[in-house]
């Protein structure tokens, strides 16, 4: 194994956010391996790990200037065994290609572990959709669909929004689509709920991460009601997040943006929570701004030499990460442990890094790792594929109950493939075997292509 971790990192050494996901997973599945020496002969982990298809593309566009840009677009299409690749789109300039391939290794497993039949793939580009007007989004994401379009489709290839891509840019996306291949199909998720979106969708991820919770917290024998949580990020999955811990009966204290976390001790409570939607959703504000309208918070701006980030020292007994990759690092995780945390539940993906983990599982804390707990957002993304192949709405009633099903799902998965390894109670272990055997037996079965 160590001579196959070699040969990736020699084949791709700049991508080190790749390197970082694959190991994870291949450290975890190596009983896998020991226990089916057949996967060795066969080189399922050469074949998992290698991208079935890369697309690189440059996406040129014009800003309400005249002025000429050039972007570059992403799409990998990472496994396609049990169904048409899934995964969203991400703008933001941080894109690379080795954040992309991370992000769809993830979503291979996590795809899995749904329930639903659907394959693994990540997309995006490195331009940044804040600062522009909506003409010059539209024209950036006319740009960006001219070529994926000719790679994607209801049966090949689903998209569907992440960091910087939201319903605004979903639209646009889908309009060109439609424009260039001349069809109505379901072709993208997250879609507005008047041409083929689904009830819950915008929730979904959020939601998912709190219902994962409550189950890692009832098996434990505890509940989340009374909990206080700790949560970074402020975009849709902080603010669903935030939510659903609220309709649980627990207590939400911070938000983040880039710039910042606001920590607020009376606790954030659903007007406060509809401020900071109307904020970071309509007027697109910093996080900064929940001060100046509750002034009993405090607000501490990002301090990239510090070390570590202030938000993880406060008392509590929850968090959950919904900000980007690796927003926890080893220092992060000794601090939420020093402050009595006992449960961290990923809402981003991979935000926490590997020192990190390793605390986290040394100290007893329960951990839920992303690719099980943040796939409420592509499981319900299945579900409004499920909906436009039967030109059907289902009502919210039945997504939000089929989410909470599916998530309970994934958590029985992660603990009884934990404790089938031996295991018990390690949901990163639990996750990454149980999503690498259902993968790797479905490409067996389908023979070597």
């Amino acid at each position: 194994m160590e001579q196959i971790f070699s040969r990736i990192v020699q084949r791709d050494p700049e991508q080190k956010e790749f390197h970082q996901a694959v190991h994870e997973v291949m450290e975890t599945v190596r009983p896998v391996l020991d226990r089916n020496p057949e996967y060795r002969q066969l080189a399922v982990l050469e074949r998992v790990t290698e991208p079935e298809r890369v697309i690189m593309f440059r996406v040129p566009w014009m800003d309400d200037q005249g002025q000429v840009h050039v972007n570059r677009g992403f799409r990998v299409e990472m496994n396609s065994a049990i169904g048409p690749y899934k995964g969203g789109l991400r703008f933001h300039p941080s894109v690379t290609l080795s954040i992309i391939k991370f992000l769809a290794f993830e979503q291979v497993f996590k795809n899995s572990l749904t329930t639903l039949h659907m394959g693994g793939g990540k997309g995006g580009s490195d331009f940044n959709p804040k600062g522009r007007t909506d003409s010059e989004v539209m024209r950036f994401c006319q740009s960006f669909m001219a070529e994926l379009s000719r790679h994607i489709g209801p049966n090949t290839d689903v998209p569907a929004g992440d960091i910087g891509v939201g319903a605004r840019e979903i639209g646009y996306l889908f309009g060109m689509y439609k424009k260039l291949r001349n069809e109505f199909t379901g072709v993208l998720t997250g879609k507005s709920l008047s041409w083929g979106g689904s009830l819950i969708r915008p929730e979904a991820t959020g939601y998912g991460v709190v219902y994962f919770a409550s189950e890692m917290l009832t098996y434990a024998g505890e509940s989340i009601e009374g909990k206080t949580c700790l949560v970074s990020g402020s975009g849709n999955v902080a603010q669903y997040t935030c939510e659903k811990i609220l309709q649980l009966g627990g207590r939400v204290v911070t938000f983040s943006d880039s710039s910042g976390y606001v920590f607020d001790e009376e606790g954030i409570d659903q007007e406060k929570l509809e401020f900071v939607k109307q904020l970071k959703n309509i007027r697109r504000g910093r996080i900064r701004e929940y001060c100046d309208k509750y002034p009993q918070a405090v607000y501490i701006e990002a301090d990239p030499e510090l070390g570590y980030n202030p938000l993880w020292t406060h008392k509590a007994d929850c968090a959950m990460p919904s900000a980007t990759q690796n927003e926890i690092n080893e220092q992060d995780a000794k601090n939420l442990v020093r402050s009595g945390v006992r449960l961290v539940c990923e809402g981003a993906n991979m935000p926490s890094t590997p020192s990190a983990i390793n605390i986290f599982l040394e100290e007893g804390v329960l951990y839920g790792p992303s690719k099980a707990a943040n796939a409420g957002g592509v499981a319900v993304s299945g579900l409004e594929m499920a909906q436009n192949s039967m030109r059907l709405s289902w009502p919210r009633e039945e997504v939000e109950g089929r989410l909470k099903q599916i998530m309970k799902s994934i958590h029985i998965t992660c603990i009884d493939a934990a404790a089938e390894y031996g295991m018990d109670g390690n949901y990163m272990a639990g996750a990454n075997i149980a999503g690498f055997v259902k993968v790797v037996n479905a490409m067996l079965d389908q023979g070597l292509v």
